[in-house]
Formats: structure tokens, C-alpha cells, sequence
């Protein structure tokens, strides 16, 4: 189970976080809503996570099968449709490296089921408490 810890002052909207593993990052709002745009804000935090795992997971398996992928980008965007509560994410990836069309379809396989993507696309449920 991951774990992060949040605080948030009184300075508008900077929120620092901290992972069960010691490191640390900044979110915030833009200026446009009233942050500081000092960190990520929180929908480029989710396209952030979704982001880093599918590069990793692909880097891993590529690695294991020798193939000479020299590059992973991705490009993500995260909309919410408020009007019809509904969440679109876009992710367009790219290879780079000497890799044949089936390799490079191989790898986008291997993206759909990198462990952020499957917890985006199941049933999440939130149990809150105040402590």
C-alpha cells in the first residue's frame, strides 16, 4: 500500500506532500485560480502518475526483452467533463529506438496494463475519517 502525507497552511494553495518514503514535492493552483503555480496542481498530478508508470512499466519490459528501446515520451491530458461527470483522460506515447511495428504495438499492450492505468480504469472507492 502507498501511503503520502499532506499540509496545507495558510499560504493559498500550496499544499507540500510527502511520501511514506521520505520524499517530498509541492502541489498548487495556477495563479489564475489563485496559487502561486509552485508545484503541480492536482489533475497534473494524476497525469503525472499515469505518466511515470507507463514509461516505467514499458522501459521494464523492453529491458527484459533486450529490445533496443532508447525512448519513452509521453504526452497526457486530463479533462474533467463536469457537466456529465465524467473523467477523459488522452495518452499518446512514442517509441523511440530500432523497433519493428510489432514490437512498438507489444509495448502499447504492455502500457494499458501498467498498475496506474488499471487503478484509473477500475471501480476506485474512497473511504474518508477524520483523524
Amino acid at each position: 500500500m502507498e501511503k503520502v502525507k499532506s499540509h496545507i497552511g495558510k499560504e493559498n494553495y500550496k499544499v507540500i506532500i510527502e511520501s511514506q518514503s521520505g520524499n517530498i514535492l509541492i502541489a498548487d493552483e495556477p495563479v489564475e485560480n489563485g496559487g502561486k503555480n509552485l508545484g503541480l496542481s492536482p489533475f497534473e498530478l494524476i497525469a503525472a502518475a499515469l505518466s511515470a508508470c507507463t514509461s516505467i512499466t514499458v522501459r521494464m519490459y523492453a529491458d527484459r526483452k533486450d529490445w533496443s528501446l532508447t525512448d519513452v515520451n509521453t504526452d497526457i491530458s486530463v479533462n474533467w467533463d463536469k457537466a456529465n461527470n465524467k473523467t477523459i483522460i488522452q495518452r499518446k506515447i512514442k517509441f523511440s529506438g530500432n523497433l519493428s511495428d510489432e514490437q512498438k504495438n507489444r509495448l502499447l499492450q504492455i502500457a494499458n496494463v501498467c498498475p496506474v492505468h488499471k487503478v484509473l480504469t477500475n471501480s476506485i472507492l474512497i473511504n474518508t475519517e477524520i483523524f
